[in-house]
């Protein structure tokens, strides 16, 4: 039986603004209708396999639930990183989690965040990779490339095996030159980072190489709580473990790596002149997603937001539009993203961090306007949900309901408010928000005060475990 582990962490910074902090690139729709984790999730349909492990960053769980929910999928649990610490000791972990719930299981390890477009294929190498993880191989896949790529790094195979090749060396990203000559070689794949082996040969694997990997995960792991679809691992001995990728900790060294080569139209979508590879263009060579008008433009990006984008005479430029910030960029050299998000950081800007719309496990709230001692937010509950019961030391709020019903406590009274009517929050006041109805709430919302800060709440009851903290 094969546990796929699928790695959602990462921060998508190349692809600023789409991807942000708080929403990075492998939960955005960017290639088709589902989300990038989606499409890997959906994509294992029809493999004998076990349901999905996630491992994911704690800022961003209720968002990879959702979007679990969304698929109706079973999935084995949403493993929470206290802190990133690399794909070594993420896989560790896994390992270790499998080890106690099965026997010896093998590790299907992928990242969240890749286009595959022809799932047969993409299933048969993972069949033909199993026997050879079942011998105890640590089995990597190499990706048939096409053309000269600087981005990736490299596997060259040696000896021949029965549905493989012996891993001859792993090599660093290269230069043009020596990308072209390794590309026209039959000898050399892409390094796609993915991977597939048993649980207990990577756990020997790392504690031979990396103990102190090892140890460090071994004791993260003997503390787990869980928390609806959540496990948490023991904070401090995770945070004192090393961060290390598996192909420095265990890929380069081990004497069983064996690569089976995979050819199923991959992408890791590392930056926006890969997005328009992905993307279907039109004759001029324009991938436009959006409202989008153009004139004389050719081989262009344009990523439409709520406002229609237009184009006059460019050739080769990125455009992409969000709803608080807008990036244009040459094709070539849309790789330099990363410093204007060096920028922002710097700065302190929060652009770099959140969207205006920002998703919790309730819903999701839109940032619409804001302003000196004010701010209006657009504000949709789910079903079901209900908001934590809290207060606000500096700010006031006036709740107006446009669809839907609201159930609202406000210090010991509670009051239903429908379509068109309006309650008042005052500063201090205890207070609740529920959507009790069968239809999304849609509200909105005005804040009033001398400081509107979303660290300005005091939760003390809450669904979803934020009573000390967001």
């Amino acid at each position: 039986m094969i546990l796929p582990i699928i790695m959602a962490g990462g921060s998508g910074t190349r692809l600023w603004p789409l991807s942000r902090g708080d929403y990075p690139k492998q939960f955005l729709k960017l290639h088709g209708e589902k989300t990038m984790l989606q499409e890997t999730v959906s994509r294992l349909t029809g493999l004998d396999a076990a349901p999905v492990m996630l491992i994911c960053n704690e800022e961003h769980r209720f968002i990879a639930a959702e979007q679990m929910r969304q698929l109706s999928t079973v999935h084995g649990g949403i493993f929470l990183e206290p802190v990133g610490r690399n794909t070594a000791p993420a896989i560790a972990i896994a390992a270790f989690k499998a080890l106690e719930d099965n026997d010896d299981t093998l590790l299907l390890v992928l990242a969240a965040d890749h286009v595959i477009e022809d799932k047969e294929a993409f299933q048969s190498s993972i069949k033909c990779a199993e026997a050879l993880a079942e011998q105890g191989k640590l089995v990597t896949f190499g990706i048939v490339g096409q053309e000269p790529e600087t981005g990736y790094g490299y596997i060259k195979r040696g000896e021949a095996i029965k549905n493989g090749y012996i891993v001859d060396c792993f090599i660093e990203k290269p230069d043009l030159k020596t990308a072209q000559r390794l590309v026209n070689s039959e000898d050399y794949y892409w390094n796609s980072g993915m991977f597939l082996f048993k649980a207990s040969r990577y756990l020997e694997e790392l504690k031979l190489f990396r103990p102190d990997i090892y140890d460090a995960c071994q004791k993260a792991v003997q503390i787990q709580i869980s928390d609806m679809d959540f496990v948490r691992i023991d904070r401090a001995a995770f945070e004192a473990c090393p961060d290390e990728s598996i192909d420095y900790a265990v890929m380069e060294h081990t004497k069983d790596a064996v690569v089976v080569p995979m050819d199923v139209g991959w992408n890791d979508v590392g930056g926006f002149a890969a997005l328009w590879e992905v993307l279907e263009q039109d004759s001029q060579g324009n991938a436009f997603i959006g409202d989008v008008k153009s004139v004389d433009t050719k081989n262009t990006l344009v990523f439409g937001g709520d406002k229609l984008v237009t184009t006059v005479g460019v050739e080769d430029l990125v455009v992409i539009d969000t709803k608080d910030a807008v990036l244009v960029a040459r094709k070539s050299e849309c790789q330099k993203v990363k410093q204007i998000v060096q920028q922002l950081k710097a700065d302190k800007r929060s652009e770099v961090t959140f969207h205006r719309e920002v998703y919790r496990p309730w819903g999701k709230y839109y940032s619409v306007d804001s302003g000196e001692r004010f701010q209006v937010k657009r504000i949709t509950v789910k079903p079901g949900a209900k908001l934590s019961v809290q207060m606000h030391h500096h700010r006031a709020e006036h709740w107006i309901v446009v669809s839907g019903t609201a159930k609202v406590q406000i210090d010991d009274t509670e009051q239903f408010v429908t379509e068109n009517e309006s309650v008042y929050i005052p500063i201090t006041a205890v207070h609740a928000l529920e959507n009790p109805g069968k239809v999304d709430l849609e509200l909105i919302e005005v804040q009033s005060g001398s400081y509107l800060g979303e660290d300005d709440i005091v939760r003390f009851q809450d669904r979803y475990g934020r009573v000390t903290g967001k």
